[in-house]
């Protein structure tokens, strides 16, 4: 079981498990959504590109750290629904052999009504070398203890 509204600080913070973006997952990705731009998915091009390699989609980075967050099990059978996304920034490119993690970190709680709430996290994507490749806010509605 997951944690309450009422369980979660302000200032809590949490570490994701890291997962290696492979080509699999830009090859899968591109056919899943039918996004097959050529940074992506073109090695020739993409080396004569800005960043000089592949770079994975800012979209599948996105959702790897949503799902990397979700492994965490803080919200296994207490989440109502994922209320949404604030100031998503791809800050640096993610390649193919980066391996991501997400450190989250509670910003705000705010009390919907008697049976839940809402969590806003601050979620900093990094990289292997600590870097950040990308940044957002999202909001979480959480069930409350009744």
């Amino acid at each position: 079981m997951g944690k309450y509204f009422e369980d979660f600080e302000v200032g809590g913070e949490a570490v994701t498990a890291g997962r290696t973006i492979t080509e699999t997952d830009i090859v899968n990705f591109a056919g899943i959504t039918g996004d097959w731009n050529e940074i992506h998915t073109n090695k020739e091009l993409a080396e004569r590109s800005h960043f000089k390699q592949r770079i994975a989609h800012g979209a599948l980075v996105f959702s790897i750290a949503t799902g990397l967050s979700v492994r965490l099990g803080q919200t296994a059978e207490t989440v109502i629904a994922f209320y949404g996304v604030d100031r998503l920034r791809f800050v640096k490119p993610t390649f193919i052999g980066d391996t991501i993690m997400v450190r989250q970190k509670v910003q705000e709680k705010t009390e919907r009504d008697a049976g839940s709430g809402i969590i806003t996290m601050l979620n900093e994507v990094v990289n292997q070398r600590e870097e950040v490749v990308a940044a957002y806010v999202a909001k979480v509605l959480l069930k409350r203890r009744v």
